[in-house]
């Protein structure tokens, strides 16, 4: 298929192929809440993808992919420009790929078939020959593909509704956002440990570190983002980095790049 262009609209669940893929850029893209009856694998080549789910934010750094099932709702974010691929399998295919959402590394043997994929034909007959081995590749890949934790879960509790909607803005403090929801710490640390299986410290960090990748990919300074994540100094901010990533940010982003 020819590089889809970004005024075209364009329903993958209008097709017939076992599956079907895209390839395309987007500046400052917002597909709102949506869902499709095909399961959907979206590659970030570059740029940085944040997208939201009904109990879960997800984010896809450069060279990530996330799997989604069939009938997941999801929101993607792009900022900037970000080159992706996309895929979408028929139900009967998903079948045998994950059945819940995950951030896979993409590995080069995958990164290619996902190229083939990407720009064959939307009416290509995927059943017999060459054309069925590298789809039966591409499944086994992505089943077997190295996960990455760039999911972290939401808490569902009323009280808390104003934390989650705004996936870009900087949880406050323990204390703070007691005060703020009429909750003592330990409720709220017991809110986050039952809806989300991780103490609110721990929850927040992890937020900070999704969120570090997410401004790093999107061309921000070291100094930049640790100012924004409320960190006392860069060198604070790439002790964090190293210790939930065990990789400086620099290394990190120059990793995914070369990728």
């Amino acid at each position: 298929m020819p590089y889809l262009d970004t005024t075209e609209t364009f329903d993958p669940d209008s097709f017939d192929a076992e599956v079907i893929g895209v390839a395309t850029s987007l500046d400052d893209h917002d597909s709102g809440s949506h869902q499709h009856q095909r399961g959907q694998l979206l590659y970030a080549r570059r740029g940085c993808v944040r997208i939201t789910l009904a109990d879960r934010l997800c984010l896809l750094p450069p060279s990530r992919a996330v799997w989604i099932p069939p009938l997941t709702a999801h929101r993607a974010v792009m900022q900037q420009a970000v080159d992706y691929r996309s895929l979408w399998f028929r139900p009967d295919l998903s079948d045998s790929l994950p059945g819940d959402v995950r951030v896979i590394d993409v590995r080069p043997l995958l990164r290619a078939v996902l190229e083939s994929i990407a720009f064959a034909d939307f009416h290509e007959d995927w059943r017999h020959g060459r054309q069925a081995h590298l789809l039966g590749l591409c499944i086994h890949e992505i089943r077997d593909a190295p996960q990455e934790a760039m999911l972290l879960p939401l808490p569902t509790d009323r009280r808390l509704v104003k934390l989650t909607s705004r996936p870009d803005r900087m949880p406050p403090e323990l204390q703070v956002l007691g005060g703020a929801v009429g909750a003592s710490s330990k409720t709220i640390t017991r809110i986050f440990q039952r809806e989300t299986g991780m103490g609110y410290q721990q929850w927040r960090q992890q937020w900070r570190l999704m969120r570090a990748i997410e401004l790093l990919a999107t061309g921000h300074s070291i100094t930049y983002t640790a100012a924004e994540l409320e960190f006392s100094s860069d060198s604070v901010f790439i002790a964090f980095f190293r210790k939930m990533l065990g990789d400086t940010p620099r290394s990190y982003l120059d990793r995914s790049q070369q990728n």
